[in-house]
């Protein structure tokens, strides 16, 4: 097995990132029913973003990782939200998450970006995860949804 190669997310590897997307979400925790083809549109969707940011992680030349989300002004300064962070399966609980995001937390750092959010699970091992790497569970804001049926 070759090293691991992280680097800026491409647009030539928005199908292999579908397919990983679909894949990754399928399983615990989450347990979506992503069809590939609107999995590839999902990413696409954010990649086309004015203020999109992405990194992949490469082993032997196969996309088996990546993290990607955008950036947004406020009063304060400029936040990054993470709006994916996903691992194949058969590669998940090897660090290649923990190298994704602290190489995504180090790049907003240098680009003066003030925080970082993110919405994940609320139980099981995510919450540590993120825990670890110095997110806390907001107690100014909640996460408000209205089904739309």
């Amino acid at each position: 097995m070759g090293s691991y190669i992280i680097k800026r997310c491409s647009s030539e590897h928005i199908q292999e990132y579908g397919e990983l997307y679909a894949k990754a979400f399928s399983g615990e925790p989450w347990n979506d029913c992503w069809k590939t083809e609107e999995a590839v549109l999902h990413v696409s969707e954010i990649l086309e973003s004015k203020q999109s940011y992405g990194l992949e992680c490469l082993l032997d030349g196969r996309v088996v990782g990546f993290i990607l989300g955008s950036t947004m002004l406020f009063h304060y300064g400029r936040v990054f939200e993470i709006n994916d962070l996903a691992v194949l399966p058969d590669y998940q609980r090897k660090g290649i998450a923990t190298k994704l995001l602290e190489r995504c937390l180090a790049e907003m750092k240098e680009r003066g970006i003030k925080g970082v959010n993110l919405i994940t699970a609320n139980e099981g091992m995510l919450p540590e995860f993120y825990g670890k790497h110095g997110f806390e569970r907001e107690d100014g804001v909640i996460l408000m949804g209205r089904k739309m049926e």
